[in-house]
């Protein structure tokens, strides 16, 4: 059996290669006895020799230098010679992640596997785990890899696990069924759940429709009060002034770090209504065009505007801000009864509800939360300031699958522009009508679309191949 924990601890004395290496040792040791005796060959061991050479057909070992290679190159693994004491925690688990699918037990038990990891290479993972022969225990808030890799789904709710044979979408089928049934429940939960499968349901070109409709329909989106929205939803994104036809424009953007050019004549205008995903590797350059956006960070060539009506709110990835001392309550709510959002007004602990914070859990220090409850409380606290303009970094991460479709839904019925990173391919799919994507060597492409369309474009643009992940590669920045 095999664990991947969601802080794995590394050799510390051992490079990047040489911890992967050890996953395969076994095998490694295998093909090292087989190669001596072949090169001493004798009949004394000639049997030994055709027992090896079972083991290395029935492993494909033949071939393992190159499987090493395929996957840490997949799993964009940092470079072969670095030590674990330099790399983040992100990376430190694409390493672990690798080592023990290389190792390939019979049984794996992996605790949030696509954290850190890009959309592409989630969706390699994914390949991989499908045509895995063993077992796999998966703990995910990740619907596409749910929907394609698992047989069942046990749901932990309220102290219990109940477990549903088939995959996420059957799973939802058979929730709202539940909740049907259960009058005690939250009708606006059903409600979402029912939303979320209509949508699982439509194919491709449906969705691609429903993605360009946002777009002419944000007229009708802005003229829609909090109130309105507060009847039928669960988290509520309050609306700024409308906005103009000028949102953001960028010409010609460059942007490099040290000697590395991250980003190299990005030109787009953002229309209103437009919720744009942003994808690419780890480290590409994705939240220093955020801080490019606000002010924070200065491009080395072009320009960045904005419309006159535009009011900006950016959601970092930092949590550092918050309270330890406070109360989830307290620190969400500032100690008022009653929270303001846009023309609506809403209770502060049904507002803390929800963003999953249900009871008691809204008398936890901030201190004593873990990173997805820390993530819930900055992301409740900022998104009650409004603006007609999200900048999002990251939301997704850590968030249980009940948050992610509550924020979904806010974000489809919010009447603005939003920008938003994100692996989440569900996330991607489902809300974006552009995508901006770091495709490596400077190059970010402008996408009219979600992200299923632009894998398609890709497709066709630069090849099959191109869909493979693959360590990220910069250009040099000539000053």
């Amino acid at each position: 059996m095999g664990y991947l924990p969601q802080e794995p601890k590394l050799d510390d004395d051992k490079t990047v290669r040489e911890n992967v290496m050890e996953g395969v040792a076994g095998k490694k040791a295998i093909l090292d006895r087989y190669n001596e005796l072949a090169m001493n060959y004798s009949d004394e061991t000639a049997e030994e020799m055709a027992q090896l050479q079972d083991q290395i057909d029935a492993q494909d070992l033949w071939d393992l230098d190159a499987q090493i290679d395929v996957s840490m190159e997949a799993l964009r693994c940092p470079p072969d010679d670095a030590m674990p004491e330099t790399l983040s925690g992100g990376e430190a688990r694409r390493v672990a992640l690798c080592k023990l699918l290389l190792e390939a037990p019979d049984m794996l038990l992996l605790d949030e596997p696509t954290n850190h990891l890009d959309a592409e290479t989630i969706a390699w993972l994914q390949n991989h785990l499908i045509d895995y022969k063993g077992t796999i225990l998966v703990v995910t808030h990740d619907r596409y890899f749910l929907d394609d890799i698992t047989g069942w789904i046990l749901e932990l709710d309220r102290g219990r696990g109940l477990p549903y044979e088939g995959n996420y979408s059957a799973w939802l089928e058979q929730k709202a069924k539940r909740l049907s049934q259960e009058a005690r429940e939250d009708k606006s939960k059903q409600k979402t759940l029912e939303r979320e499968l209509e949508w699982m349901r439509q194919g491709a070109k449906a969705r691609q429709a429903k993605s360009k409709a946002r777009i002419t329909a944000y007229n009708d989106l802005a003229g829609q009060s909090e109130r309105e929205k507060l009847s039928r939803a669960q988290i509520i994104i309050p609306n700024g002034q409308r906005l103009g036809a000028k949102v953001i424009e960028v010409e010609n953007l460059q942007k490099a770090m040290g000697d590395k050019l991250l980003v190299e004549d990005l030109s787009f205008s953002l229309p209103p209504g437009g919720i744009v995903g942003v994808i690419g590797p780890n480290g590409a350059g994705k939240t220093t065009l955020f801080k490019m956006l606000t002010g924070q960070e200065q491009p080395d060539g072009g320009s960045v505007e904005y419309g006159d009506t535009v009011d900006l709110a950016y959601v970092d990835q930092s949590r550092d801000a918050l309270d330890a001392n406070a109360t989830v309550w307290e620190e969400i709510s500032g100690g008022g009864e009653v929270i303001d959002l846009g023309d609506a007004q809403m209770n502060s602990r049904a507002y803390c509800s929800a963003f999953n914070f249900k009871g008691g859990d809204q008398q936890k220090k901030v201190g004593q939360l873990s990173g997805g409850e820390r993530n819930r409380v900055h992301m409740a606290k900022l998104l009650r300031s409004g603006g007609n303009v999200l900048l999002l970094d990251e939301p997704t991460n850590d968030l249980d699958v009940e948050t992610l479709r509550a924020l979904e839904d806010a974000l489809a019925e919010f009447a603005g522009c939003a920008v938003i990173i994100s692996h989440d391919r569900f996330f991607l799919d489902r809300l974006c009508t552009h995508i901006l994507a770091f495709e490596g060597e400077a190059h970010v492409e402008w996408f009219e679309g979600n992200f299923e369309d632009y894998e398609e474009d890709k497709k066709r643009r630069l090849g099959v191949d191109s869909l493979e992940p693959k360590r990220v590669k910069f250009k040099k920045f000539a000053r």
